[in-house]
């Protein structure tokens, strides 16, 4: 044991000075902008990863000006490997150096910067840069999104929210609002986040505690916001009380309720119910000069007037199919399929009209949910269809299930000229390898000119690599797409 006054000198002793340390900084090749989520790891395994601004902080004593081999790990970038086939380089970091390190990206997408989650500058912060705290909520991770522009606001919803303090964390939906964003807004170290916390923890607080039935997790869906008869908008949504993913103990509808800034349950419904209800992340859509509310996860599937009274009564729901109720597609005297809404029959997804073209039963000239890239049909996951200016068209960003590089890391992206599709052409604009990116959302409000910005959840979940990237892993990592790069299939 220490004695006494050594143990309190080592613990009263200061931080080192930013002098202190030596700066690696990474960087895109073609843009010079510090790239996030950079993996960099010495041949004794000692593994350092980019802050947002693709800072690593680097303090080693014993190391500190001797000449190091780095090996580089980026998702969606490359690193020249050397005559042995090692993808890294060697740096000589010394005290109030910086060492550069550019690399070349193969995303379409750039990495722009984690969301949620502690340290998003940390290594910024160590350096002696300026930098913003946007974590009020002591968030450790989050899980997949929901955000909506309601009340002159931004009001962002997360699923299971993770903590410092201890292993088991928030699981009925945690919840933040941001003001509407103009074009000065620099989002690349962050979303200012407000979130609602518990004043004596300060964590972040639950937004649909449902103190009724205390049992079973709570998620929050597809967030709408309709007026009702008298004019008063509501942001109505889907919630689901569950036993673990596999497990449904109830589901229906909830509105929230700004006097107490948590969603209401308002109305159950029945377990069998599949389809008759909120999905995906909707959009407002006039057609014939009635307004409705789209749903879908990716593809706009299921519509029900844009009306709070409507919303609620789910008997009012239509689907979009081609199919007849024997499960055979219904054509034209050409062979086309004739798509139609409809109440009785469920909606065909990307999964199922996959399903009819594998089995000769759809020409794949003529899905609308499963478009064609790398020659060949893919699956969609999750994700979001938003209206774009700049391209005058429906843009789609979805997940991919059962990709080249992992189950669930590929995102790509297609047009339209209607919501519904078809959706022909699809071109990968994001890959992770081995490493989970699911639950995709493109934001309208954050559009800018040819960049649109969209965010997944990261995470080594589903994907059988059992490394966690240090404070990234089960957080949302937010991504920009230029609109106008050459390699975007348009």
């Amino acid at each position: 044991m220490l004695p006494l006054s050594l143990t309190f000198a080592i613990l009263l002793a200061p931080a080192p000075a930013p002098s202190t340390y030596a700066e690696i900084r990474v960087v895109d090749a073609d843009t010079g902008r510090g790239v996030p989520l950079v993996e960099l790891e010495t041949t004794n395994s000692t593994l350092y990863v980019t802050d947002n601004s693709g800072r690593v902080a680097f303090h080693e004593p014993e190391l500190e000006g001797r000449e190091l081999f780095f090996t580089v790990r980026s998702h969606g970038h490359e690193f020249k490997k050397d005559g042995f086939g090692f993808p890294g380089l060697k740096l000589k970091p010394k005290p109030g150096t910086v060492c550069d390190i550019a690399l070349t990206r193969t995303n379409i997408a750039e990495r722009w910067c984690r969301l949620t989650g502690e340290g998003l500058e940390r290594d910024s912060r160590l350096l002696g840069y300026p930098t913003t705290p946007v974590n009020n909520g002591r968030v450790a991770g989050q899980d997949s999104v929901q955000a909506a522009v309601f009340g002159g606001k931004i009001y962002w919803f997360w699923g299971d929210t993770q903590r410092m303090d201890y292993p088991l964390g928030l699981f009925r939906m945690a919840g933040a609002t941001t003001p509407l964003f103009d074009d000065k807004l620099d989002v690349s170290s962050g979303i200012p986040f407000k979130y609602f916390v518990e004043p004596r923890s300060q964590f972040t607080r639950a937004m649909i505690p449902y103190a009724a039935k205390p049992d079973g997790v709570v998620w929050v869906f597809a967030l709408a916001v309709v007026p009702d008869k008298n004019g008063k908008e509501h942001l109505v949504a889907h919630y689901s009380r569950r036993k673990g993913l596999a497990d449904e103990l109830e589901h229906g509808l909830c509105d929230y309720d700004v006097s107490v800034n948590q969603f209401i349950p308002v109305k159950e419904l029945p377990l069998k119910e599949t389809w008759r209800k909120p999905m995906g992340h909707p959009i407002l859509f006039t057609e014939n000069k009635i307004e409705y509310v789209l749903y879908g996860s990716p593809n706009p599937n299921v519509r029900v007037q844009a009306k709070y009274e409507s919303v609620i009564n789910t008997d009012q729901y239509e689907a979009y199919t081609c199919l007849k109720p024997d499960g055979s597609v219904e054509t034209d005297k050409d062979g086309v399929p004739v798509w139609r809404w409809q109440k009785e029959l469920p909606p065909l997804n990307s999964k199922e009209e996959l399903a009819l073209v594998k089995a000769g039963k759809l020409d794949a000239k003529h899905a609308r949910f499963c478009p064609t890239g790398d020659r060949k049909q893919i699956e969609l996951h999750s994700g979001s269809v938003r209206w774009n200016a700049h391209r005058k068209c429906w843009i789609l960003v979805a997940g991919q299930l059962g990709g080249n590089s992992s189950l669930l890391g590929e995102v790509w992206y297609a047009e339209a000229a209607h919501p519904t599709g078809p959706f022909a052409i699809a071109t990968k604009i994001i890959t992770h390898d081995k490493q989970t990116f699911y639950n995709v959302v493109q934001h309208p409000f954050l559009d800018r000119g040819q960049y649109v910005y969209l965010e997944g959840t990261y995470t080594n979940d589903f994907s059988g690599n059992p490394h966690r990237t240090p404070r990234y892993n089960y957080n949302q990592v937010l991504y920009r797409l230029d609109l106008d790069h050459p390699k975007l299939e348009k």
